[in-house]
């Protein structure tokens, strides 16, 4: 069944408000608590941002970031890209949950002259080819197989550009975020019994209908998958992480910058120095231009669901996101 004409559509109702709101909560979650305390507090909320995510960079073994790169590039001068990978750790969920499964996945490519930014949400069941496996697969198995390294492999190996830095964000972020803002408002679309962090059986219960939601029973909405398929998943997510982003704009956040940050920096871990990040800075602004992109396919069964990407489509992405980061033909092949 497609689930192309949905999709596309929801895609050109998203007003630019709304565009703003996904990538400021989702791809520069670091970025919009530190600026935004920094722009209020300034000095010790600076020094305490610098610390947090200090701790969370990890030395990803690279001299120069990508091995499809020839020269090392930078957010400041160079186009560059992130991949976004939310991560559950939860044991009771499908697959081998040693280094958790990606069950959130977004490609961002900045492109530094015209300060722009595609966002890619790449479906978690999208069956893709998995190099270290030799075989196809979901691509929410690469981070469970081997961790980021393997996530990135796999994402450069579809579509073909470099990955030039990454986020990582465990998916009890959300609980730690959630609870820091005393909780988010959510017009919680039907009735669910799911399992907590935990994975209790049947801990969380939520009934239909606008609510204040904590950090346990929105991590638990954010990520069932009983009810509906992929897509919507990630529809409920992105309306989860607006939920967050009106909180974090608001009064009660701002006096609460302290623990929004210790939240993302003890589930964060990045490759993006402290700098690197402030040099994400430049684009943040009003003339910021943000378009979000999503791959068409159609559902396929066979030992298990997948989401069969179509390939003409998914060349027109490898395109559009080569041409944003000015890959020369060389660089492409």
């Amino acid at each position: 069944m497609k689930t192309t004409t949905k999709q596309s559509r929801t895609t050109k109702r998203l007003s630019k408000r709304k565009r703003k709101k996904r990538l400021l909560i989702f791809v520069l979650v670091p970025l919009i608590v530190l600026f935004g305390g920094v722009s209020i507090y300034l000095g010790s909320v600076y020094n305490k941002a610098q610390n947090v995510f200090e701790g969370s960079y990890e030395d990803d073994g690279s001299d120069k970031g990508s091995e499809l790169r020839d020269d090392i590039v930078n957010p400041k001068d160079h186009n560059v890209s992130i991949l976004f990978v939310g991560v559950d750790q939860g044991g009771g969920r499908d697959g081998d949950a040693d280094n958790g499964l990606s069950d959130a996945l977004m490609l961002a490519t900045f492109n530094v002259e015209d300060k722009s930014v595609k966002l890619l949400s790449i479906p978690r069941d999208s069956y893709v080819y998995i190099p270290s496996r030799d075989s196809y697969t979901k691509i929410t198995h690469a981070h469970a197989y081997g961790g980021i390294k393997e996530s990135i492999e796999t994402v450069e190996h579809l579509f073909e550009m470099p990955v030039d830095y990454y986020v990582r964000l465990d998916f009890d972020a959300f609980i730690d975020v959630v609870e820091a803002l005393d909780g988010i408002k959510v017009d919680v679309p039907y009735a669910i019994s799911e399992m907590d962090s935990h994975d209790v059986k049947g801990a969380i219960q939520l009934d239909a209908g606008e609510q204040w939601l904590n950090g346990e029973e929105a991590l638990a909405l954010a990520r069932t998958r009983k009810y509906d398929n992929d897509f919507e998943r990630g529809n409920r997510q992105q309306m989860i992480l607006e939920a967050i982003l009106d909180r974090v704009i608001s009064v009660n956040a701002l006096a609460n910058i302290n623990n929004l940050l210790e939240a993302v920096g003890n589930n964060m871990k990045t490759n993006m120095s402290f700098d690197e990040m402030k040099d994400f800075s430049s684009y943040i602004s009003n003339k910021l231009h943000i378009e979000t992109l999503n791959l068409e396919g159609s559902d396929m069964m066979t030992d298990a669901y997948y989401f069969k990407l179509d390939e003409a489509h998914l060349e027109e992405i490898k395109t559009e996101l080569h041409n944003h980061l000015g890959l020369d033909e060389e660089d492409q092949e």
